[in-house]
């Protein structure tokens, strides 16, 4: 009967052995990934003994250490719909993008998701534009992106 001759093995990859001790067992808290959608896991150290020290960062670098992210994006802030639109983004923290509602502002019926709505302009209403005495007839009113 020899002392010292056990061998330690990890429970996760029974690969990584240590002969006459313990195992250094590396534990990747990204796997699976604790992170929201779309957002990245990076564990710096996966040591058995760090837990809670993976770093969830959304898409526009806003980073949390331990817990999921809260990746508020207002899609709205570049302004995507063009003029005569109103842009909305329902859900800033769902961590979705893509999911912002562009309304034609002269008709709020007309609504397109991720991108500018197709908005009509009779451009003979309001100012008259062809003189005193003269009739004026928009026969195509569809205007994209209005501006």
């Amino acid at each position: 009967n020899k002392l010292h001759d056990f061998v330690c093995a990890c429970n996760g990859d029974m690969s990584i052995t240590k002969v006459d001790g313990p195992a250094t067992c590396e534990k990747d808290e990204c796997v699976p990934n604790p992170c929201g959608m779309g957002q990245t896991c990076n564990d710096p150290s996966q040591s058995p003994d760090s837990i809670g020290d993976f770093i969830c960062e959304c898409a526009n670098g806003v980073k949390t250490t331990g817990a999921a992210a809260t990746c508020e994006v207002d899609e709205c802030s570049s302004t995507p719909c063009g003029d005569g639109q109103t842009c909305e983004d329902p859900d800033k923290a769902s961590n979705s993008l893509h999911d912002f509602v562009c309304t034609c502002d002269s008709d709020k019926t007309i609504k397109k998701v991720d991108g500018p709505a197709t908005c009509e302009k009779d451009e003979c209403s309001g100012s008259a534009p062809c003189g005193m005495g003269q009739t004026c007839n928009d026969p195509v009113k569809s205007v994209s992106s209005i501006g």
